[in-house]
């Protein structure tokens, strides 16, 4: 009997959450006994580190090249980047197309969803988005994730040293002309090593995009934790420059009790490390995977009373939740970081055994075996 095989795509140019959540769902492929080949970006040179042993990786260029390569009647093509509507209609008709979405759609409708066969949410917020903009072709059960806590570059030491903050775009001239000073600007400054500070570490492990509404969260929480001299704010990972600077500007009132590392590739040495991880704002995140790995180094979070954090955050077990401080002023968050200051109980998320099962491997593999189920049902 043939070994059935999965042709996913990806071509995303920028590493994110979405790249980590392809590696562990190739992983989790195999391990049911699929095949997979990974489409992905000829300009993405992360994936040579990234992708996981046994997949056969294809760098192309454009989805005309994908079809070309398609092998088979029929064959199943799972994405994580939505083609054009065009190139989804083509694919659609000699494929079974399924997508993965990774974003909730609440603000936004990539028009080549339409012609799939199949859609799968990364967590009921992101499905019900998907409801809310008229979709239909939507499996119900949220695929959700696992901690995939593997280093993501060749030669991670577990050594956390500081790196650049920014991504550069090269495509605009002034991250073209910023991409070619910074690293002879680094050449002067020395890259400090991670040690902890007496206090309580607060960690960011994320991306720095429009996506977290990091600066507009800050505006209101750093005068709350300028309250708090003895809170330290480590922020891990990178971002656009105009990004981190809307970021770094939010950040002013604490200025001095803040720490960028830029992005690391051994998340794992970092999560115990720190005190508490705090999420971004809710709208636009789809499930939070650096909340669910904090929880499995046993590093509790903090993120907002909404969804997704409300699927994927146990309150008071393996971190607390705060009101949106859009809403009130900060209040709920201030009163929550007061309480932790003082030394309130905190929590011990490896303890939540039933919470952390749903984000196991073997329940992930369980809701995978589903997925494929109903793929193959549509072919």
């Amino acid at each position: 009997m043939n070994t059935p095989v999965c042709y996913q795509i990806n071509l995303q140019e920028d590493f994110g959450g979405g790249e980590v959540y392809t590696r562990f769902l190739t992983v989790a492929l195999a391990e049911l006994g699929w095949d997979s080949v990974l489409f992905v970006n000829r300009r993405a040179g992360f994936w040579s580190c990234l992708a996981p042993a046994g997949a056969r990786l294809e760098p192309v260029s454009d989805y005309a090249e994908i079809e070309r390569r398609l092998e088979g009647a029929r064959p199943l093509v799972l994405t994580h980047t939505v083609p054009p509507p065009q190139d989804a209609a083509r694919i659609a008709e000699r494929a079974s197309l399924c997508g993965m979405l990774h974003m909730p759609l609440y603000d936004r409708l990539p028009q080549g969803l339409p012609h799939y066969h199949l859609l799968f949410g990364v967590s009921q917020h992101v499905i019900a988005s998907a409801r809310s903009r008229g979709l239909t072709n939507l499996h119900a059960e949220p695929l959700y994730g696992v901690a995939d806590l593997a280093p993501r570059a060749v030669g991670a030491s577990g050594a956390i040293r500081e790196t650049s903050c920014y991504d550069w775009d090269r495509r605009k001239f002034r991250d073209l002309l910023l991409g070619a000073i910074a690293p002879l600007a680094q050449l002067l400054h020395r890259p400090r090593e991670y040690r902890r500070e007496p206090g309580l570490a607060l960690g960011i492990v994320s991306r720095i995009t429009p996506i977290k509404q990091f600066p507009v969260m800050f505006e209101v929480l750093s005068k709350i934790v300028a309250r708090h001299p003895r809170v330290r704010l480590e922020v891990f990972g990178s971002g656009g420059f105009a990004s981190v600077r809307d970021f770094k500007r939010a950040l002013a009132p604490i200025r001095g009790q803040v720490r960028f590392w830029g992005q690391q590739s051994d998340v794992a040495a970092i999560y115990p490390q720190l005190d508490y991880v705090l999420s971004g704002l809710p709208e636009k995140e789809a499930l939070g995977l650096n909340l669910i790995e904090a929880q499995l180094c046993d590093t509790p979070v903090l993120a907002v009373n909404a969804p997704p954090f409300t699927e994927t955050v146990a309150h008071g077990q393996t971190g607390y939740l705060f009101d949106d401080p859009r809403s009130d002023a900060g209040a709920s968050f201030d009163a929550l970081l007061a309480r932790i200051v003082g030394g309130a109980t905190r929590p011990r998320p490896s303890l939540a055994s039933a919470h952390l099962e749903k984000f196991s491997r073997a329940a992930f593999s369980g809701r995978l075996r589903r997925v494929l189920a109903a793929a193959l049902a549509v072919r």
